[in-house]
């Protein structure tokens, strides 16, 4: 499998973007010709003139099967068996001729154009539930991490492994670098590693908090961006500056989006927005556009209030002198917030070990997203809040405007960020819906 061991590929040249979607009726492949990201008449409804068949949707869960969804009319179009387990992650190829499906120890892959209800490879090596699954950009090879505490890399054309990474934990989730070099996994001990396929390293591991399991990772369409969901709710955002042969990793911001267990992070493919999870019966979509008009007003509201009503300073007793800092204190890094919030410290550690370097703040930085003064968080579009259970998982559309979620309530919905308002639901499942995959690009990305 020589393209794991390539010079990674140009942003531009591994992914397609929301942007160039095709018109209606400009590509010749008729799976390609129409997606999502066009928008119908009615912008609350889908038309006739707006085949479904270019929108691969397939959701799944704990009771053992994959359901195929015409994105149009809200039908099941297509149902495959999964007797072994439940299925924990989808993933469709990025031409849209397969569906992979993770179940408890194995990766099992469906051809999406065939009434064939068989998987056409199998991929067997994990011992335990997989949790995550991606493919490389031309579908060649296909990465799963496992709470067997391995991360493995598989070639899609034999089935053959071709790498095997181990942590020290459980691994939740795993993605891929658009640079189509390097993997991100998120894993059970609280740790987030960056794995460098060429050389077969983990180069950097960083850990947003000490013992809080990490469950979900999203790496931005553009590389910009790497972000990070932990159980108790919490978000870690890093910014990803790439040069021509080391990554630096910087922190921007963290903040508790959900009160309540976090199952899903995903950053929008034109990153623009952030999608959360949760246990709380609710999605949430954050808002990471600086030029965000509801953010812009609400932080100039908050600056022409703080100049007619500054803060009162009152005398206080002399702050204590700080602890003496630990003999390996330049990995600490202080995440934005008050001392006493037990989310104030990050370690970042890189291996081989990293250069000594100054102690790093993790604020709001000046080319991050705007962060709303009063919550202490991004700005929040909108609060998805019609789910009875759990909410499990999401997926955008390709331009961004739209997400599907499903939950333990047996159904998956389709939502106009917009308007916040459900578009579609998708009923069928007999048990709770746990997974989503959805592409409805017009181009292989």
């Amino acid at each position: 499998m020589a393209e794991i061991g390539t010079p990674r590929l140009n942003h531009d040249g591994s992914s397609q973007s929301a942007s160039a979607l095709l018109a209606p009726g400009s590509s010749t492949d008729p799976i390609a010709s129409q997606t999502l990201a066009v928008r119908p008449p009615d912008p609350h409804c889908w038309t006739a003139e707006y085949p479904a068949m270019s929108v691969i949707l397939c959701t799944a869960g704990y009771d053992h099967t994959i359901r195929f969804w015409e994105a149009l009319s809200g039908i099941c179009s297509r149902t495959i068996q999964h007797p072994d387990s439940q299925v924990n992650r989808l993933c469709i190829t990025p031409d849209k001729r397969f569906l992979a499906a993770a179940g408890h120890n194995n990766v099992k892959l469906f051809d999406i154009k065939s009434t064939n209800p068989s998987p056409v490879i199998t991929f067997e090596g994990h011992t335990n539930n997989i949790t995550g699954v991606a493919f490389h950009c031309e579908g060649k090879w296909m990465v799963t991490s496992s709470e067997d505490g391995t991360v493995k890399v598989w070639d899609t054309r034999t089935g053959s492994l071709q790498r095997n990474y181990v942590h020290k934990a459980p691994v939740n989730d795993v993605v891929i670098h658009p640079n189509q070099g390097e993997l991100i996994s998120g894993d059970h001990a609280g740790m987030v590693r960056v794995w460098d396929l060429g050389e077969s390293v983990c180069t950097h591991q960083l850990i947003p908090e000490e013992d809080t399991a990490v469950l979900s990772v999203s790496v931005a369409s553009d590389g910009s961006l790497l972000c990070a969901g932990n159980k108790k709710g919490n978000v870690y955002l890093w910014r990803m500056v790439q040069t021509d042969d080391t990554t630096r990793i910087i922190p921007v911001c963290t903040f508790q989006a959900h009160n309540n267990y976090l199952t899903r992070v995903l950053l929008s493919p034109d990153v623009k927005h952030l999608a959360t999870c949760s246990a709380d019966h609710t999605a949430k979509v954050w808002n990471l556009d600086a030029d965000y008009a509801p953010a812009k007003a609400a932080l100039k509201q908050w600056k022409e209030q703080e100049i007619l009503n500054p803060p009162v300073v009152t005398p206080t007793e002399e702050p204590a002198a700080p602890a003496e800092a630990p003999a390996k204190s330049s990995d600490l890094l202080r995440i934005f917030g008050t001392p006493a919030q037990d989310r104030d410290l990050l370690r970042i550690t890189d291996n081989p070990p990293r250069q000594e370097s100054p102690q790093q703040t993790f604020t709001s930085s000046p080319d991050g997203p705007p962060m709303d003064p009063v919550n202490h968080t991004l700005f929040l579009e909108t609060t998805l809040a019609t789910h009875q259970r759990w909410v499990w998982d999401c997926a955008f559309s390709a331009d961004s405007a739209y997400l599907v979620t499903v939950s333990s309530d047996h159904y998956a919905r389709l939502w106009e960020l917009s308007s916040g308002i459900v578009i579609r639901q998708y009923s069928g499942h007999h048990r709770g819906a746990i997974c989503v995959a959805l592409n409805d690009y017009s181009e292989p990305r």
